[in-house]
């Protein structure tokens, strides 16, 4: 049951390092992103915080997997 825990933690890891980057991608050349003298705007700050978000909760995944296997 642990390895299978694991394995689990891994693909959501996986799943979040993959899409979320990709997805601010977008989120980055969309219109609403940037205000008329080009500054970051609050829609930008929000899925960038979104996204730093994702990638911790991938990170501390992987460190619980690898916790689980030792």
């Amino acid at each position: 049951m642990l390895v299978f825990a694991a394995v689990v933690l891994i693909v959501g890891a996986v799943f979040n390092v993959v899409a979320w980057p990709r997805f601010f991608q977008r989120v980055a050349k969309d219109p609403r992103a940037r205000d008329a003298s080009g500054r970051p705007t609050t829609f930008w700050r929000v899925h960038f915080v979104l996204l730093l978000i994702a990638l911790a909760i991938a990170v501390a995944s992987v460190l619980a997997a690898v916790l689980l296997l030792v």
